[in-house]
């Protein structure tokens, strides 16, 4: 775990949070090496760009208290982040709803979130059947699916995504991925290298 650092800001999309007027904060640093990865200067420390000062993020966040619906935090992995929850705590003081995106590698920062009643809508990353995970993740696949469970039996808005990499997956992949996922939002996107 690292001490928050806060990589970029967006400081309105309108896609990022299903159509909610939002602010996007990338945070640095990911435990995961997807060949396709559109931010590599939040995930190579080699390439990290200037940290940003939190405490200018939320003043920014304060001032647009009527014109924003939402922040998303996003990355790199924000789980990986440790004073994500003091954080996104400052957040949730301005009234902002909060959406995370993750790649479920983090079960425990996951499960605290939720149960600190700190995010309101989670995307979560499924980068392929388990079989090909080793491609993108050298840690306990155990995580991935711990964290899937815990997002399902949580009450909280959600969705799972794939980019699918034609180099990497094929629609057997892809089904098998729906299969595991179940009845929850389910979204493939298109790979842009």
């Amino acid at each position: 775990m690292a001490k928050l650092r806060i990589g970029g800001l967006q400081k309105l999309s309108l896609i990022d949070y299903h159509g909610t007027p939002a602010a996007v904060i990338f945070t640095q640093g990911c435990n995961m090496f997807c060949p396709y990865c559109h931010n590599p200067q939040l995930v190579y420390p080699d390439s990290f760009e200037k940290i940003l000062n939190r405490n200018e993020i939320l003043d920014f966040l304060k001032k647009r208290q009527d014109l924003l619906k939402g922040v998303v935090i996003t990355g790199g992995e924000p789980t990986l982040q440790d004073d994500l929850c003091d954080f996104i705590k400052k957040i949730k003081n301005l009234k902002f709803p909060v959406k995370l995106d993750t790649n479920g590698t983090n079960p425990e920062i996951l499960q605290e979130l939720i149960c600190g009643n700190l995010i309101d809508f989670i995307a979560m990353d499924i980068k392929s059947p388990a079989k090909k995970y080793k491609l993108f993740f050298k840690g306990n696949l155990n995580l991935i699916m711990r964290s899937l469970h815990i997002i399902k039996s949580s009450n909280i808005p959600h969705i799972f995504r794939t980019t699918y990499d034609m180099d990497i997956l094929n629609e057997k992949d892809i089904d098998e991925i729906r299969a595991t996922i179940g009845n929850s939002e389910y979204i493939v996107q298109e790979c842009r290298k």
